[in-house]
């Protein structure tokens, strides 16, 4: 196993994880679950972020929207594209043989959760990048706070959507 996963280890532990069901699943009980998530994320795409200035500019993800699952000024600004983009870099890497990953479950549990740690740090980024380049309003005219409560309540749901269920 590559040193890249040695490093992440530590992490890993701390990273939120749904255990392995005792049980078989009904379907019924997968159909709720999934009705819930999707009520979420259709909540989630309609609740406005709070704080910001305006939104009268041009959309530069305009036609990546569908794509991405998001949606403009709300807490779905981030859609998917966090995760997609965190799976695209680390199979690239794996592919690559820039990181090792064995066969065995637990080297590929340690990639799983090296992906999803750098899912949510992707997560962070991005948020702060939108805010700081001025998408929501001018960062020196909001101030520190409200630059800092935009960046926490974008980040919310894709950190979510990094556990899985």
């Amino acid at each position: 196993m590559g040193k890249f996963l040695e490093i992440i280890k530590p992490f890993c532990a701390v990273l939120p994880e749904v255990q392995k069901p005792e049980r078989k699943i009904q379907f019924s009980e997968k159909v709720l679950w999934s009705s819930i998530t999707l009520f979420i994320f259709l909540e989630g795409s309609q609740i406005p972020i709070f704080g910001i200035r305006s939104l009268n500019s041009a959309d530069p993800f305009h036609w990546m929207r569908a794509i991405l699952a998001s949606k403009r000024g709300t807490l779905m600004e981030l859609g998917i594209s966090p995760i997609v983009t965190s799976g695209l870099i680390m199979q690239l890497l794996a592919g690559a043989k820039i990181i090792e990953v064995g066969d065995t479950p637990k080297d590929r549990a340690l990639f799983n959760g090296a992906q999803k740690l750098f899912g949510m740090i992707i997560t962070i980024g991005q948020a702060i990048v939108y805010v700081m380049t001025g998408m929501y309003g001018d960062p020196s005219e909001m101030g520190a706070g409200i630059c800092l409560l935009i960046v926490i309540q974008v980040r919310m749901l894709p950190l979510i959507e990094c556990i899985p269920l």
